[in-house]
């Protein structure tokens, strides 16, 4: 299967050692509006690219190519979204879908309105530990208390980029930015959240637009509570944790590594550490989940199957982090809206 990379920022460099390591897929074209983001992604990645296309509707029209990936910030997505889906050419979409629920909700209905197969880079859900958390889920039996911690940092630096952390080009801060990858991960674990109450709010850390701080209650709609901290404002930084504690047991994954511990006294241990860009380079981690995410949507676009994250189901974490935002402005409990 042959590829389209739209947008050359930070992150194409975890593509392109992705496209680089992968045996199924190859990228056949590459594209920003930055000459100077194309000539080092060609700089770095001359034995991965094959060339550099004019505009994305070279990429739309171009029969060779059978998928594009579109990286750029969510800003500046929905007239490439919008090009691909009239030529009906698969999207598979860096996080966030868009910078709100609302519209998140838009792309996702113009590609399924144009049955065009969009999926989205939550890369999370691809770690080699996950699967196995989802096997030992049934063992552990009913879910009662989760506690979600995202304590990561960025430096000053990282938000003095132009439009970092603001709500006109990311949607917001480390919500949609940072947590939305454990948030996701959490909901395909412990399935919808009905309801939160919480605290948004930006440290002295850092000068910026959206927040950097956040403490929520979460009530699941199984019954379950739970709690969520995420934070760019915690230095040095460590790696985000998921902790599910049952009715038989608790299971916690932190930094690739998931550890259970079963009432009746047994224990097991599973996967490696590794790194997921918690502290201050962001890009601190592997590109194995990317090419794994990305070779899953080629085959799904083969097999005419769903991926690993369909676009539709990506608005269940959006709608979460909508209602934790809102919580947070009116100061009272507010319900998760279903998509």
């Amino acid at each position: 299967m042959r590829a389209a990379l739209i947008g050359l920022g930070m992150v194409s460099q975890t593509y392109g050692d992705a496209f680089r390591n992968s045996t199924s897929v190859s990228l056949q074209s590459a594209f920003s509006p930055s000459l100077d983001s194309q000539e080092r992604f060609l700089c770095d990645f001359p034995d991965v690219c094959k060339r550099i296309a004019k505009n994305v509707q070279e990429i739309a029209d171009n029969p060779d190519v059978d998928f594009a990936i579109v990286i750029t910030p969510p800003n500046a997505r929905r007239q490439i979204v919008e090009t691909l889906a009239a030529a009906g050419k698969p999207i598979l979409m860096e996080k966030p879908v868009e910078r709100s629920l609302e519209t998140a909700t838009e792309l996702v209905e113009l590609c399924e309105e144009l049955n065009v197969p969009l999926g989205i880079v939550l890369q999370h859900r691809a770690r080699p530990a996950v699967a196995t958390f989802r096997e030992r889920m049934e063992d552990l039996g009913g879910l009662v208390a989760v506690e979600v911690s995202v304590p990561w940092w960025r430096p000053q630096a990282y938000y003095d980029e132009p439009g970092r952390g603001t709500y006109a080009r990311d949607g917001g801060g480390v919500l949609i930015s940072q947590a939305i990858h454990t948030l996701d991960l959490m909901l395909s674990l412990t399935g919808p959240v009905s309801d939160v109450t919480a605290m948004c709010s930006t440290t002295a850390f850092h000068s910026m637009e959206a927040e950097d701080f956040v403490s929520a209650g979460l009530t699941f709609a199984n019954g379950a509570v739970g709690n969520l901290f995420a934070s760019t404002a915690s230095f040095p930084g460590t790696s985000e944790s998921i902790t599910l504690h049952c009715q038989n047991g608790t299971a916690r994954l932190a930094a690739g590594v998931l550890r259970i511990d079963y009432q009746d006294g047994r224990s097991e241990e599973i996967g490696e550490d590794a790194g997921s860009g918690a502290g201050a380079d962001p890009m601190a981690f592997t590109s194995d989940w990317h090419r794994f995410v990305i070779e899953d949507f080629a085959d799904a676009v083969k097999d005419n199957r769903a991926p690993l994250v369909p676009g539709r189901e990506a608005l269940l974490v959006h709608a979460l982090i909508s209602a934790i935002e809102e919580s947070s402005r009116q100061g009272e409990r507010i319900e998760v809206r279903r998509k």
